[in-house]
């Protein structure tokens, strides 16, 4: 792997480390292929590999070790998740939310447990992927517990009398009742995000900034559509009133006939169901729903 620092590379190149696998792997990789940042090389096997972007290549590594490379400035951007980069600790800076990967790191026991809050885990072992989180968050509490660090299949280890409770992250709760685990509370709610390293996102604003908002635009596009349709100039105050937008719907002449209008709006698209019934009742017709790639707010 190339280590140089940011101070020692191409002073145009931007080297943005993503998970080389795990639950986000998937989800990051095709944010990025939608936002226009597609890889020229690929395989499970390369560590760093070119874009279409020629000053932006990309570092596979793993999502516990990416807060560290972009801190060092082996990276000059990564994507983790959050609970990873308060697991670390690095000096690194949130760019911004991805909002994909939502899962919340709780303490669970086993549902037969008689214990009902983490202050009756005082003395007790818990077993965490993430043993400086949890180490802070008792110590924080005043409860004495002995962490037993585990790499993977933490809900197991109650079951096999290796510890009392778990610290683990929850996205929907299956897991943990599957295996027959109850949450005693939740400590925080993680998403994947955007960091920088604070020297390269000064260096570096300008092309950090151009890669932030192709992401973000993704983003913002994300669960919209557009909606198009012509109206009679009679039903448009009609239309209006059932017709939702970012800033309300555009409105524009149609050359063809004076007594039509278009409109165009971007709405929320589990909305357009209802919507097309009651747009077609209010007087729109030539009603056209399209998918948006990408806002740019």
């Amino acid at each position: 792997m190339d280590r140089r620092s940011y101070r020692e590379r191409d002073a145009g190149l931007i080297r943005l480390a993503i998970p080389n696998k795990g639950r986000i792997a998937g989800p990051v990789n095709e944010l990025l292929e939608r936002s226009g940042l597609r890889l020229i090389e690929g395989g499970e096997r390369r560590l760093v590999t070119r874009t279409h972007d020629p000053n932006v290549e990309i570092l596979f590594a793993r999502p516990i070790d990416i807060p560290e490379y972009v801190a060092s400035g082996v990276a000059d951007l990564g994507i983790t998740g959050r609970d990873m980069v308060m697991e670390r600790g690095s000096a690194v800076e949130e760019v911004l939310d991805l909002e994909i990967g939502r899962a919340t790191l709780v303490v669970a026991v086993p549902e037969e447990s008689g214990i009902e809050a983490v202050a009756d885990l005082d003395g007790a072992r818990v077993a965490t992927e993430f043993p400086s989180i949890t180490r802070s968050f008792f110590a924080d509490r005043g409860i004495t517990v002995t962490i037993v660090t585990v790499g993977g299949a933490c809900e197991a280890t109650p079951h096999l009398g290796i510890a009392d409770a778990i610290v683990d992250l929850s996205s929907s709760g299956t897991t943990l009742r599957t295996n027959h685990l109850r949450v005693v509370e939740e400590i925080f709610t993680s998403t994947t995000i955007l960091v920088a390293n604070p020297a390269a996102l000064t260096a570096r604003r300008g092309k950090i900034g151009e890669l932030t908002l192709a992401i973000e635009s993704v983003i913002s596009a994300k669960g919209q559509c557009y909606l198009m349709m012509n109206v009679h100039r009679g039903a448009l105050a009609d239309v209006r009133e059932v017709l939702p937008g970012l800033s309300g719907p555009t409105v524009m002449d149609v050359a063809s006939d004076e007594n039509l209008v278009a409109v165009h709006a971007v709405v929320k698209e589990d909305r357009v169901y209802q919507l097309i019934n009651q747009l077609k009742q209010a007087g729109a017709k030539d009603i056209l729903v399209m998918p948006i790639e990408r806002i740019i707010r």
